[in-house]
């Protein structure tokens, strides 16, 4: 008699089927949260080994607990992604047909989420690391200025192909961002800052050793030793700039991205132009990028108080007298369109039952308009 397979190679084989339609990254997260899943269930359940065994209570809610009782504690968004992934696995293998209990993992189980606010650099620190930056200019600092001035992820930038910057006239140009995290691409406007920055990192990249052009082939930002040592040269950078410019806190490269989605908003970018920017698939992604501080509240409100009188306020059309001293036809017919186009203008603020009312004289000075084309005086 053949005998089922265990449960630890059911899920193995269903983190491999995974691997056809998700990013390496993410498979591994698969594999890594599957691994520690069954390492808690052979540790505390040791005879459960077949997936018609899992119950909830005690294996699913015992592995809550334990969760709960990380030591160093897990954040609430570590919790929540375990969750996540094993419901995946074990919903998916149900419908594959293995006796797995239905609702073994239940929405009321995920933590909630931690808010955090805004992570920008104070707007002074922010100019003193570009002008450090700027200074330092070595490769990986030029780097760091085109994250700033574009506000891509790290791991995009170390992904820019040679050719990213396109130039579609004279005026404008774009970086253009390869398919990345979210499996999307985009184009991200440059200013002429952002355009000599790239010119930049060309020039430094023709510097680089040749032991770097095999493995950099295709890539603006040259690679000595791989994709993780480029990822650790670019945070040493940017630790030493920020300790150079007096920069209070941790900066890290992510900080970059917040601050550039932050200035956007404050030189009027809207938060659906926003979002494309950055390459995000959700506009409360994107509001999690952007802090309104109190200065912004402040000059949002007076600028909406000093725009209040102007969306009241009715143009001024030249009519002719009410009493012209010799009364015709024409001055009659240029009276009857010059009022009939003051409601047109009038109609948009009014609502209800008054637009309604504005709606039928505006219809009958429309037909003495009409009326009076066709008067002919005898």
């Amino acid at each position: 008699m053949k005998r089922s397979p265990s449960l630890d190679k059911i899920l193995e084989a269903q983190v491999l089927r995974l691997a056809t339609t998700l990013r390496p990254r993410t498979v591994q997260e698969y594999r890594d949260c599957a691994r520690g899943f069954l390492t808690y269930l052979h540790a505390n359940f040791p005879r459960l080994h077949k997936p018609g065994q899992l119950r909830r209570d005690p294996h699913l809610l015992g592995w809550f607990r334990f969760l709960c009782q990380r030591r160093p504690p897990l954040r609430n968004a570590t919790r929540e992604l375990h969750l996540i992934l094993i419901r995946r696995l074990l919903r998916d293998l149900a419908h594959s047909g293995y006796p797995f209990p239905p609702d073994l993992i239940r929405r009321q189980d995920f933590p909630l989420r931690d808010h955090y606010l805004p992570r920008p650099l104070p707007p002074d620190e922010d100019l003193r690391l570009q002008q450090q930056l700027r200074q330092t200019d070595t490769l990986e600092a030029n780097a760091l200025l085109l994250i700033r001035g574009t506000g891509v992820r790290v791991g995009e930038c170390m992904d820019l192909p040679l050719d990213c910057l396109q130039r579609f006239n004279e005026q404008q140009a774009a970086v253009h961002v390869p398919l990345g995290k979210l499996h999307s691409e985009r184009w991200v406007p440059v200013d002429e800052e952002t355009q000599r920055v790239v010119a930049r990192l060309l020039e430094l990249r023709a510097l680089a050793p040749s032991s770097c052009s095999a493995r950099s082939q295709g890539f603006l930002l040259p690679r000595r030793g791989g994709r993780n040592t480029l990822y650790d040269k670019l945070r040493q950078t940017l630790a030493d700039a920020a300790t150079g410019a007096g920069c209070t806190g941790k900066v890290a490269p992510h900080r970059l991205r917040h601050s550039f989605a932050t200035e956007m908003v404050r030189l009027g970018v809207s938060l659906p132009v926003l979002m494309k920017l950055l390459g995000h698939k959700s506009i409360y992604m994107t509001l999690r990028y952007v802090e309104v501080v109190q200065l912004d509240v402040q000059r949002e409100f007076h600028r909406a108080r000093q725009s209040t009188a102007s969306l009241y306020s009715i143009p001024q059309l030249p009519l002719p007298p009410t009493t012209p001293p010799q009364a015709n036809l024409a001055g009659i017919r240029q009276a009857v369109a010059a009022a009939h186009h003051l409601f047109q203008l009038f109609h948009p603020q009014l609502g209800g039952k008054a637009q309604r009312k504005l709606r039928r004289l505006m219809q009958r000075l429309r037909n003495i308009g009409l009326e009076l084309d066709d008067f002919t005086p005898k």
